[in-house]
């Protein structure tokens, strides 16, 4: 390792222009002629379109354009979709409803766009939207999954009889109910997870540019998968033909799965910069936020958990309803199927499981990927049981956990997925140590004289990242390989060039990729640039998501230096009339093993492009390109110890110790590795102990649609992280590698409601756990 390679902890390269406020965002962008776009949007959760009058809108200052549904339509752009085939347990295909990028005929939730304006200013863009007069017969709304399943409830899609999407299952029922049957023991739970909004910190924009004279778009997007925009957007929606269209993603200020989807707005703006023939840029404030951008997680869930005589577990059982929101979000179905059901197995043996996943559509927001993306909800299920059953064995819950580990690798689960790596135990040790376990009881009598009541708790998570490889995911769905991309450019000087299609929006990919360069050819990493987010510069890539830029981005780099590595000891082997097998690389020079003979790495650089004297037949240059998919998903997982004290008289809960240790195989910059780690414990115990979106169950209205009414964490509402790391390697890929971006969010939630649980004696309370709840669930318990 040097001081800037692999292991390095090399402060960011990128947090320069960043704190310097030189980041350049969508937002940012500006073009000759640029018109703003806002949309006029529905204000209820469900009805119909009777007419549309825009002519007062239309007559108003600086309006360039008004446009609706109905154009759009008779354009042929056509309907968002769905990229992940589901088939219900009957052999159906899921009831996909159509979604218009602008509502013609039906809204059905509160924010569903059924007109844009296109003016000079944002605000003479507002003030015309809303003298837009729109004429709607109001129309029943059901915004819970559980209720919009019942007979008689007002029906969202034609498509979907009952507001049933699909009705799914993975495992052996069978096998699973006989286990149950013959069980010792037998844990029943009702498990809700909360609804979230995503909110980063950059919100959504686009800016669309139609050029006339080259019949040619342009669009600049809040994006994490550049090229898979380019590809929906023109395959799917009839923007425009694909070599007709260049997608960039810029600066992206984080995104949380939230920006991997194509929405309405950026397909409505470039058919509105055609139509208008202005640049149309639009740019939402935060309630558009909460109100359009795809929602995570609301899942109603029961389960089942077997037990025998020795307390190790012999099935589960679950039936989840995964609320889908108003329509299908571009990969919305696998998060509760194949994101979701694969991982109920958790870290432990369990011979027999069974899960059945009903998708409903409901008149709120769209749900989809949100930082973890089925796997939280799947670990919240899980360890929320795992320590409910530990309670009522009366055994101690890391005991429970350390019977039922999985201890031999590889590990098929009877839920599709293979467990390559892992040693469970080594995190759980490592997590009790650093949590002082043993002292607990001390620690709790301490606050009870202060009449504190004082709780600890344990999760134990594991996840699935890197998500491929692509024949695997083909067979299950998806509609897009998972694979990933990578071109090397060695420059005439020796600097290089990274072209990736993985996409940075926060993870510090222009650091860490420019390690793994540094590490292979002793360079320094100011001479290591990484380009991404430009379908016109880099080739086509999948973009990140999934934990998978590390696992398969960096691993698509990996193969590229290798052709680089390869051809370059070639020329240097023959600029020293050495013997190729002999050259070594070593601090930015090229070596004759055993010899003082060397080249250094800039001249042979030079001499690739001078091609004065190369090998005879050999191309000039030096230019590799790579594609890598992976053999395997990776499986990082990692024990979490939460410890709170409740006040009582107020149920306020402080966070007095929080512990995190991870296994996400080798590490290539830890300071960037504990920076991800810190922001997803951070989200998670938003989610826990704050955060919810709520809708008027009558109305549709979203009763959450600022800060002043959806509580997002603050500084002091978290707590200093104990982070470690323990390593198994991943053998799946050439680096080890598992990733890290989605561990905090996934293992938190659960360990600080059992601590909390744990604390105030009532294993009934549901997230956010906020003061009122817990004070309710205290007091009702007797405490």
């Amino acid at each position: 390792m040097g001081v800037e390679g692999i292991g390095a902890r090399v402060a960011r390269k990128e947090d320069k222009r960043f704190l310097m406020g030189q980041g350049r965002y969508t937002d940012d962008m500006s073009v000759p002629g640029m018109r703003y776009a806002a949309f006029v949007r529905s204000p209820h959760a469900h009805a119909r379109i009777r007419s549309i009058d825009t002519s007062a809108a239309e007559d108003m200052p600086g309006v360039i354009a008004v446009l609706t549904g109905k154009e759009m339509l008779d354009d042929g752009i056509g309907n968002l979709i769905c990229g992940w085939m589901i088939h219900s347990k009957d052999g159906s295909p899921m009831k996909m409803g159509a979604w218009r990028p602008i509502a013609h005929e039906t809204v059905r939730y509160v924010g569903d766009a059924v007109a844009v304006v296109v003016a000079d200013s944002m605000g003479e863009a507002r003030d015309a939207a809303e003298a837009v007069l729109v004429d709607y017969e109001v129309l029943p709304a059901v915004t819970d999954a559980v209720r919009a399943l019942e007979a008689g409830q007002p029906q969202l899609h034609p498509e979907a009889p009952g507001n049933l999407i699909f009705d799914w299952q993975l495992g052996d029922s069978d096998a699973t109910d006989a286990a149950i049957a013959a069980a010792a023991h037998v844990t029943e739970m009702r498990i809700v997870n909360n609804r979230l909004a995503p909110n980063p910190m950059e919100p959504r924009a686009a800016l669309g540019i139609y050029d006339s004279a080259e019949d040619h778009y342009t669009c600049y997007t809040t994006s994490q998968n550049p090229h898979v925009a380019r590809l929906v957007m023109s395959a799917f929606y009839n923007v425009a033909p694909e070599n007709k269209l260049r997608v960039i993603a810029p600066d992206v200020g984080g995104g949380f799965g939230s920006k991997i989807f194509i929405y309405p707005e950026e397909i409505v703006c470039l058919w509105a910069s055609k139509r208008a023939g202005v640049p149309v840029k639009w740019t939402s404030d935060r309630t558009e936020a909460f109100l359009t951008d795809a929602h995570g997680r609301d899942h109603v869930s029961t389960v089942k958990m077997a037990f025998d005589a020795d307390n190790r577990i012999t099935a589960l059982k679950v039936d989840t309803i995964a609320n889908f929101g108003a329509y299908m979000s571009l990969f919305s179905s696998s998060v509760p199927t194949y994101l979701y059901a694969t991982l109920l197995s958790g870290q432990y043996a369990i011979p027999a499981i069974h899960a059945n996943v009903r998708a409903v559509y409901t008149n709120t927001a769209a749900v989809d990927a949100y930082r973890g993306a089925g796997r939280p909800e799947a670990t919240y299920l899980l360890e929320r049981t795992m320590e409910t059953a530990a309670r009522e064995l009366g055994v101690s819950p890391a005991e429970l956990r350390r019977i039922n580990f999985i201890r031999t690798f590889p590990h098929q689960t009877p839920v599709i997925m293979n467990y390559d790596a892992g040693d469970y135990e080594a995190s759980l040790e490592a997590a009790m140590a650093a949590a002082d376990w043993n002292g607990f009881p001390a620690r709790k009598a301490e606050a009870a004289s202060r009449g504190m009541k004082r709780g600890i708790g344990m999760s134990c998570y594991i996840e699935a990242c890197g998500i491929a490889p692509s024949a695997a995911v083909g067979s299950l769905g998806a509609g897009v390989g998972l694979w990933e991309s990578a071109e090397v450019r060695v420059n005439a000087v020796g600097t290089i060039e990274v072209l990736t299609g993985s996409h940075s929006h926060g993870q510090g990919h222009e650091t860490t990729f420019a390690q793994l360069v540094a590490e292979r050819f002793g360079v320094p990493i100011d001479s290591v640039s990484i380009v991404h987010g430009d379908t016109d510069k880099v080739q086509m890539g999948m973009g990140t998501y999934g934990s998978r830029s590390g696992a398969v981005g960096m691993s698509a780099i990996v193969k590229a230096l290798d052709k680089v590595e390869a051809k370059a000891k070639k020329i240097a082997a023959h600029l020293m009339e050495a013997d190729e097998s002999d050259i070594v690389i070593e601090n930015g020079a090229l070596k004759v093993a055993g010899t003082d003979k060397s080249v250094p790495w800039f001249q042979m650089a030079l001499a690739a492009y001078t091609a004065h004297n190369l090998p005879s037949g050999m191309e000039p240059g030096l230019k590799e390109g790579a594609f890598y998919d992976p053999s395997n998903f990776t499986f990082p997982a990692g024990c979490y110890i939460a410890e709170v004290e409740v006040d009582p008289e107020t149920g306020k809960t402080a966070i007095v110790q929080f512990v995190a240790a991870d296994d996400f195989g080798n590490i290539i910059n830890p300071m960037i590795v504990e920076g991800q780690v810190h922001g997803g414990i951070a989200q998670g115990i938003g989610q826990a102990l704050l955060e919810g979106v709520h809708y008027d169950p009558e109305t549709g209205q979203l009763l959450t649609a600022s800060y002043m009414d959806y509580t997002m964490p603050r500084a002091d509402d978290l707590p200093s992280f104990k982070v470690s790391h323990q390593v198994t390697p991943c053998p799946g890929n050439p680096l080890g590698i598992k990733g890290c971006g989605e561990a905090g969010a996934i293992g938190s939630p659960p360990a600080l409601i059992n601590a909390i649980t744990d604390a105030i004696g009532n294993n009934d309370l549901t997230m956010p756990a906020t003061p009122q709840k817990v004070w309710a669930a205290a007091l009702a318990a007797g405490n």
